[in-house]
């Protein structure tokens, strides 16, 4: 693989209290999405829609989207609801992707958008897709929602956290970059998403090595 490089221009990360639940953070971020949407958003939903603000994407950019549970406390929720079934849990369960909750009722169009949901390679693979990506300027844009019983299966998130970094090939003003380039030594653990918000949020490097290749995110 050849080496390659971007840079990075912006990033929000939204790490919210352990306690926090969809209900308690539409309180929090009440004001920043049209009433109507509010109330059928999911948790991830509405922490996404907080860190894409100020990411000052347009129909020109791309979106990477990347998420190993998804929505999956809107799924539990709906699940408990049972026998008496709630409709509105319904339909926050079957509601489209965190990104497209955002992009949707806000009529905020993109050139081109990379949902993608994976596990042990999640951060490489989107991080991948973030330097190949044409586009000028493209958001990498990640997170989960905090679950209950179904973390004791392994399928939903211990954590709930939302970021978005925007990317581009300009080094004019950067604030840091990422890349990767061959690298024949070493086989690291890939980090997980949260070791990657984390480490968005509190700007601290990362690199390891994997498949053959050096990854990176440096800051300026």
């Amino acid at each position: 693989m050849p080496a390659l490089e971007r840079y990075l221009h912006h990033v929000t990360v939204d790490w919210p209290s352990p306690d926090e639940t969809a209900a308690t953070a539409r309180l929090r971020l009440a004001d920043r999405f049209p009433r109507t949407a509010l109330r059928r958003m999911t948790h991830l939903g509405l922490l996404v829609g907080h860190v894409l603000e100020g990411a000052d994407l347009g129909p020109s950019d791309a979106v990477v989207y990347a998420t190993t549970f998804a929505e999956a406390r809107a799924l539990e929720e709906y699940l408990v609801s049972f026998p008496a079934a709630s409709p509105l849990l319904f339909q926050t369960s079957i509601h489209p992707g965190g990104v497209q909750q955002v992009l949707i009722p806000r009529q905020q169009s993109i050139a081109r958008l990379w949902p993608m949901a994976g596990g042990e390679r999640l951060v490489e693979q989107s991080l991948l897709a973030v330097l190949l990506e044409p586009a000028a300027r493209v958001g990498w844009v990640g997170g989960e929602e905090k679950g209950t019983w179904l973390c004791d299966h392994g399928m939903a998130s211990p954590l709930a956290f939302a970021f978005c970094a925007r990317v581009s090939a300009d080094p004019t003003g950067a604030i840091g970059r990422i890349g990767c380039s061959p690298e024949e030594e070493g086989d690291d653990p890939c980090p997980s998403l949260a070791t990657l918000a984390r480490a968005l949020r509190d700007r601290q490097s990362l690199s390891w090595r994997s498949a053959g290749t050096c990854w990176r995110i440096e800051w300026s």
